[in-house]
């Protein structure tokens, strides 16, 4: 898997944006406040009452916190007319203000009882139930396995078994020499997921040492591109409230770990405090490597198969104002490129939907202008094509 993150976040992000919509307070497209900040969820978006001051890559994400927790979409809290009316989406419903209600009870419960720490969110009770679970479920209690994702890795092992997991990673991916040599890629393939009606799409993923990537989803509608030049990240989208989106956040910082991940030998360099620690991906045990790309930031989970040494599974996660989403990037169909081998195939799992990549083509160490990866223009509308 040298290359199987690549392009990973973009595809979580680009599709976290078309998945979730709000009606809008029709910025000029591309328009950011003075100072070139990103814009804020109340400056984008009508009738934003609580989760004002936080910018809308991250309102959205929130959105799809809510969605996760409680198995609703977007009309099912707005309402069915918003489906095809961006303005619908700032009417006010009776699950709107319930909602309202709700963050201000976990904000009260989580100051009053736990010092400020986030100890109670809307998927302590919820779930993934519309209503909070009240009666205990025999089928948890005494089911013989309990699948859920450990917040920590608590075991560890000590600088050495980090060491012996990434060099058996980098064995495994054909050597130090080839994996050290790789400077660039670029790949051809198809994209699938809820933006597109889980239509296969063409998709360019486009790489380049050490951190820098740009993803192109070409759909119907238009072209959705997300890029990142190192230190800041866009994502420019169709027929959407806002045509270009800044990056920020936990988001960007995944960004950062994609793309400086689809250059594996980064990677030990790239996070701190490491720990080492064993789970079950697909009913096999995995090693477990967890660290942070800052002292105090949210970990970094990889998933090592112990038997071929590939990387099998990627999360990390992004903090909103009601609680940490998770991102999840699974790999497979690993083939040789150029010496290097690189996933062909990963699944891309985030609190408001899932994606699928497959990959026909990837070349390696191909030219890029660096031009690619920059701030890319608002997105356009293919009208013509429909």
């Amino acid at each position: 898997m040298a290359l199987g993150a690549a392009g990973a976040v973009s595809f979580c992000m680009l599709s976290a944006v078309f998945a979730i919509g709000r009606a809008p307070a029709r910025p000029t497209p591309g328009q950011t406040p003075a100072g070139d900040k990103p814009i804020l969820a109340e400056q984008a978006f009508k009738n934003v009452q609580i989760l004002k001051g936080i910018p809308v890559d991250n309102f959205m994400q929130t959105m799809g916190f809510f969605a996760a927790s409680t198995s609703f979409n977007c009309t099912d809290c707005h309402t069915e007319e918003s489906g095809g009316d961006w303005a619908k989406f700032a009417d006010d419903t009776p699950l709107k203000q319930k909602a309202r209600m709700m963050m201000l009870m976990v904000t009260a419960l989580n100051k009053n009882y736990f010092a400020g720490q986030r100890m109670v969110t809307c998927w302590t009770c919820h779930q993934g139930a519309p209503k909070p679970r009240t009666i205990p479920l025999f089928s948890v209690q005494y089911s013989e396995t309990w699948d859920a994702e450990p917040d920590e890795v608590v075991e560890t092992s000590g600088p050495a078994a980090v060491d012996q997991i990434l060099a058996k990673y980098i064995q495994a991916l054909g050597g130090t020499q080839n994996v050290s040599n790789l400077k660039s890629f670029a790949g051809k393939g198809t994209y699938e997921g809820f933006d597109t009606g889980y239509e296969k799409v063409p998709v360019d993923i486009l790489a380049k040492a050490p951190d820098q990537r740009a993803t192109i989803v070409h759909m119907r509608d238009g072209d959705g591109t997300t890029t990142f030049d190192g230190h800041s990240a866009w994502l420019a989208a169709p027929e959407r409230p806002l045509p270009l989106i800044e990056i920020t956040g936990g988001s960007l910082d995944g960004a950062k770990i994609e793309a400086t991940f689809s250059f594996p030998t980064q990677i030990k360099q790239t996070l701190t405090d490491w720990r080492v620690g064993s789970a079950m991906v697909n009913d096999k045990e995995t090693q477990v490597l967890q660290g942070r790309l800052t002292q105090k930031g949210l970990p970094v989970k990889l998933y090592f198969d112990p038997s071929s040494g590939l990387l099998v599974r990627l999360i990390y996660y992004s903090d909103t104002p009601v609680g940490v989403v998770p991102i999840q990037i699974d790999y497979s169909n690993f083939r040789d490129v150029s010496g290097v081998k690189m996933a062909f195939h990963w699944v891309v799992t985030w609190t408001d939907g899932r994606s699928t990549i497959d990959l026909s083509e990837l070349r390696a160490n191909v030219p890029i202008d660096g031009a690619k990866f920059a701030k890319p223009a608002p997105a356009a509308t293919k009208t013509a094509s429909r």
